[in-house]
């Protein structure tokens, strides 16, 4: 991953699509109700609360833990409140738990069950507009939400693009991706595991089994579930925005040739040792039908950023998590495209709905609520909006998936420079030789869900190490062949040879 370029130098590659953006931001660009963006917040005066009418209640699909907590609706009823007087809108927040997420929002895509807002992912984003689920808010957004529009960079902006479009607002965060290895300190030290210098997953191998015979038969040092595996296995590909694993492009390859990934004799040594752990008792033996994690995990694998870990021991009920970044920091259009939020072409409030994420975008009270829970109860205020502390781990929403974290409380013992370091991070970022690039699939919407329905009969197993890979890979790659995996690649080649000419 050491390319000599950096980011700001490896985003001439996606210059050239932001003409339209750029003529938007010129003399004909909208007011800015007054405010900057000073990291302040904004001028907030009422001009388009709704004038003796009901509030409008936006729903909003998120991901996060379930079952949710006592005090859930009286949370939301006081981020409500706070809404309803700054911009005269409420929202009502549906929670897609991890193990269901895929399917529920597959669903409601799929039925045209009524929506507002959706959290969506590279994974799904691409087929879900081709699909016409969300609304082009191309130019809604530099009407309805100037100071959202200023806030997010031009380049995070041009990364959700599709056709030239706008139709999501991608969460402005560690928007490059990190990723680290996680370990609970007490079996660092127990244990004496040099985590530092672990860079591989045979790096690994020694520390597991100590743990292994030293925590006892039913101790599980790498607890996986069926649809992670390993969080960060195929990272070193770019998967072009597909959200299919077995196609990609190595990020640091100059020629940008699409691979057949489990061809590739790296990933198949992977996928040996997961096998071998999985048959050792290293990994959990329900792995490939585990559908939620652990709330304790003695090692993980994350994207990450600096004080992360405070959030995870948190979460987990940890005395102290320690990590090492693996990975990284690296742009794809991918990472780009890691945490969207999109409004439904069918909603009746589009206006309101990107008003709403403006405010929480750039309201740093609001920012909290939503990743914290409810003031005083869930967390409480250490410096003003700032710093704060969690007094509770139950929570449920996944802050990353909401908006920005520039505007967001460092928790109390993370860096208080913490999002300094973020923003550092995707300053440094080194690009994916194809960043910029997203595969149009309107053409292969047959081809990609055969192929598709056939991975996902090999891809728990195969991903938590359950399955032999050398017995395994070679009938998936055959039947992902037999289901049109050739023209898929034939297909994202021409593409990218025509996109980078």
């Amino acid at each position: 991953m050491n390319r000599s370029f950096k980011l700001l130098s490896a985003l001439c590659i996606i210059a050239l699509m932001a003409s339209v953006l750029a003529a938007c931001g010129g003399s004909n660009s909208p007011k800015n109700n007054g405010s900057t963006n000073t990291g302040s917040k904004p001028d907030t005066t009422n001009t388009d609360k709704p004038a003796n009418k009901d509030v409008p209640t936006l729903v909003w699909w998120l991901i996060g833990g379930t079952p949710l907590p006592a005090n859930f609706d009286k949370a939301i009823d006081k981020m409500n409140e706070y809404t309803a007087e700054k911009i005269g809108v409420k929202i009502d927040i549906k929670v897609a738990s991890w193990g269901e997420w895929d399917t529920k929002i597959n669903t409601i895509v799929n039925t045209g069950e009524p929506f507002d807002i959706m959290f969506t992912n590279n994974g799904k984003y691409s087929k879900q507009v081709s699909m016409g689920a969300f609304a082009d808010i191309t130019d809604l957004i530099q009407t309805e939400a100037p100071e959202l529009y200023k806030l997010i960079p031009e380049e995070v902006w041009n990364g959700t693009k599709i056709d030239g479009k706008f139709y999501s607002v991608p969460t402005y965060k560690d928007s490059s991706l990190s990723q680290y290895w996680v370990y609970d300190d007490k079996l660092v030290q127990k244990y004496n595991i040099d985590f530092t210098n672990i860079k591989t997953l045979q790096d690994l191998d020694k520390p597991f089994r100590d743990m292994k015979a030293g925590e006892g038969k039913s101790f599980y040092p790498l607890q996986l579930t069926q649809a992670e595996g390993l969080n960060g296995m195929f990272n070193d590909y770019d998967d072009m925005t597909l959200g299919f694993q077995p196609i990609g492009v190595k990020t640091d390859d100059p020629s940008r040739k699409v691979v057949s990934i489990f061809e590739q004799p790296e990933v198949m040594e992977m996928l040996k040792t997961l096998h071998t752990w999985y048959k050792d008792g290293i990994i959990n033996p329900d792995a490939p039908t585990k559908a939620e994690a652990e709330k304790y995990r003695p090692f993980f694998a994350a994207q990450a950023f600096p004080g992360a870990e405070v959030g995870m021991q948190i979460n987990a009920g940890v005395e102290k998590y320690v990590m090492e970044k693996t990975l990284g920091p690296l742009y794809t259009t991918s990472t780009i495209q890691g945490s969207l939020n999109a409004i439904s072409a069918n909603s009746k409030y589009k206006k309101e709905a990107l008003q709403y994420l403006q405010l929480l975008n750039t309201d740093s009270k609001l920012r909290n609520m939503l990743a914290f829970g409810e003031p005083d109860v869930d967390f409480k205020s250490v410096d003003g909006d700032k710093v704060i502390e969690r007094v509770t781990d139950t929570w449920p929403l996944a802050a990353y998936s909401q908006g920005t974290f520039f505007n967001m409380a460092v928790t109390k013992g993370a860096p208080e420079d913490q999002w300094e370091q973020v923003k550092k991070l995707n300053e440094e970022a080194t690009a994916s030789t194809i960043l910029g690039f997203a595969l149009d699939v309107s053409d292969l919407q047959t081809e990609i869900a055969n192929a598709s329905a056939v991975y996902d009969k090999y891809k728990y197993e195969l991903i938590t190490g359950a399955s032999d890979p050398e017995k395994v890979v070679p009938k998936l790659i055959s039947e992902l062949k037999n289901a049109g995996m050739d023209t898929i690649i034939q297909k994202a080649q021409e593409q990218i040879d025509n996109y980078f000419k």
